[in-house]
């Protein structure tokens, strides 16, 4: 697709899993080893011993009071639910280890001694205990699968709202380009009508031509007083043919021109350089609609160089130049000193210019037409007046 960029494609497909990897080492580093770390370990140092009283009647053992404590509260966190994984440590001071246990949960204790286990019980509990936490958020999770997913959407999301911004792009400047083609197609069906006009002339004048040809053959012997008025009104005639075959040319011509620039809005190439034919069938055209205007010789070839989309802004102010000047917004003044008429420039489709005074019977003169390109060049020509 034309407005739909390779790079950018491939940026959206690479983004996610980068993101998801950065993320993942973000919230381990951040939010898990620097926050929940601490949270929980505060927690279980709070909850891993639960209700003594069990514990100093000997009907518990301290090991299975932190097991059962630790597994209910792993059993109600969401988040270890969702993935992290939790590796805990409960030691005394004394190094002995409560959890994880080493051994299975002892669930029947009718044939120990209640004494004994309460005495157990305190003793490891005057030790004093020690709780550690690990928290680690492993690849291939609920929450991982879940972060993948959002950076997924995501772009899928941002990359759909580009493609939508580039087909509506494609499709405005479709809209342009056949605009402009039905107008040269129109423009190329009225010259084509005035050529057909130009070719009966031509057709009447010839039959004509000829039939006073042979009538003159005919009365040569007759009236030969009469010889020199024949031959002048044959030339005559051959004037006039020459000069509807010179008409016809300038409209094949022209016609030719519009092919071209119809060529130019179907297949997309580059317009031509400017050229004499171009200049002056713009002269003519111009010359002719805006009859309120006196245009500079220049001011045709500048015109006949600009392209395409300029030529349609530059053609809408020379229409409210002759219709208005008003209403058109002047930019500065370029030359307004003693002894020399004040040039107005006005800017036009952003890198347009064109510049232009008025006569003394107030009417407007255009001098010149150009781009920001060629505006030391115009300047220079301007100071030359």
């Amino acid at each position: 697709m034309k407005f739909f960029s390779f790079k950018i494609f491939i940026l959206f497909i690479l983004l996610p899993p980068i993101l998801y990897i950065l993320s993942m080492e973000t919230v381990q580093k951040v939010y898990i080893e620097n926050y929940l770390t601490a949270k929980y370990t505060r927690e279980i140092e709070n909850i891993c011993i639960g209700d003594t009283r069990p514990l100093f009647t000997g009907n518990i053992r301290l090991k299975d009071a932190i097991y059962k404590n630790i597994e209910t509260y792993l059993q109600d966190k969401t988040l270890i639910k969702m993935g992290i994984k939790a590796k805990i440590t409960v030691v005394t001071r004394g190094e002995t280890i409560l959890y994880p246990p080493v051994f299975e949960v002892q669930k029947d204790f009718m044939s120990v001694d209640s004494l004994q286990i309460a005495a157990e019980n305190l003793k490891l509990m005057d030790e004093g205990l020690v709780a550690s936490i690990e928290l680690r958020l492993e690849y291939n999770t609920l929450l991982s699968i879940f972060i993948m997913g959002f950076y997924i959407s995501a772009s899928l999301g941002i990359l759909y709202l580009y493609y939508r911004a580039g087909i509506r792009k494609a499709r405005r400047e479709e809209i342009i380009k056949n605009k402009e083609i039905g107008r040269l197609l129109e423009q190329e069906k009225i010259h084509s009508n005035k050529l057909k006009f130009l070719e009966n002339d031509k057709y009447n004048l010839t039959s004509k031509y000829e039939k006073v040809k042979t009538s003159l053959e005919k009365e040569k012997a007759k009236a030969i007083r009469n010889e020199d008025e024949m031959v002048e009104e044959i030339i005559a005639l051959e004037e006039k043919i020459n000069h509807n075959i010179a008409l016809q040319k300038e409209q094949k011509d022209e016609i030719d021109s519009l092919k071209e620039k119809i060529s130019f809005f179907e297949k997309g190439q580059k317009k031509e350089p400017v050229n004499k034919k171009d200049s002056k069938i713009a002269q003519k055209r111009l010359k002719t609609i805006y009859k309120n205007i006196v245009f500079h010789e220049k001011s045709f070839t500048g015109f006949t160089a600009l392209g395409e989309d300029l030529k349609i802004k530059a053609e809408e102010l020379i229409y409210q130049l002759n219709d208005d000047p008003e209403l058109v917004s002047i930019k500065r003044k370029v030359f307004g000193k003693k002894g020399r008429q004040t040039v107005l420039e006005i800017v036009f489709g952003y890198k347009g210019r064109l510049y232009f005074r008025k006569t003394k019977d107030g009417k407007i003169q255009i001098l010149t037409i150009g781009t920001k390109n060629t505006q030391s060049k115009d300047l220079e020509f301007l100071n030359s007046l």
